[in-house]
């Protein structure tokens, strides 16, 4: 199996990267939280990968973070969930809303990725308690830093910053904090 792949950025389109390893043009579907923190073409990236063969198909999905392939591994043990409906609850929701989701038993928060539908919620939320929740941050604390960050990021996106950039901002910002004295101080990183 292949687990990583280290090479340049050739290309990206949405979900699609186009990864050179050494003369190989590696293709990988990937999320879109993934997707918004890659690199320029031309650029080295190192993808966590996790390969999925079929009968008629070997493909390959990459991840920035180990979280977000634990995570997808974790939806495919569900019956019904492919790796297409994987893919799209992790572009959708990030691992810590997923998770932040599965433990305060939130259906209605998974209904909002398109194509899960209610029962595909009840049945993502009681296959998933106690797998997903407890490991990937469904702690109490680290549901208000990942509310404030969303909000912070959101934000500058109406304000016509790109998700790169706002995700590139809210990392030079200090832990826990708040939504508004957020934004301000991300408006300061971005105008240098």
């Amino acid at each position: 199996m292949i687990g990583r792949l280290s090479g340049i950025l050739v290309a990206k389109s949405p979900p699609q990267v186009l990864l050179d390893v050494h003369g190989i043009g590696y293709e990988l579907d990937v999320p879109m939280s993934t997707f918004y923190n890659l690199p320029a073409p031309g650029e080295p990236l190192v993808l966590l990968t996790h390969l999925v063969v079929r009968e008629d198909a070997q493909l390959l999905y990459g991840f920035l973070s180990a979280a977000e392939r634990s995570a997808f591994r974790e939806l495919l043990k569900i019956a019904g969930i492919g790796p297409r409906m994987a893919l799209a609850l992790l572009s959708g929701l990030s691992v810590g809303e997923l998770a932040q989701a599965v433990t305060r038993q939130d259906g209605a928060r998974l209904t909002k990725v398109p194509g899960i539908g209610k029962k595909t919620a009840e049945r993502l939320l009681l296959e998933l308690k106690g797998r997903l929740g407890a490991e990937l941050g469904g702690s109490a604390a680290a549901a208000p830093a990942d509310d404030a960050q969303s909000d912070i990021v959101q934000a500058l996106v109406a304000l016509g910053y790109s998700e790169r950039d706002a995700a590139a901002a809210l990392k030079t910002l200090p832990a826990g904090v708040g939504v508004s004295e957020g934004i301000k101080l991300a408006l300061k990183a971005l105008s240098k």
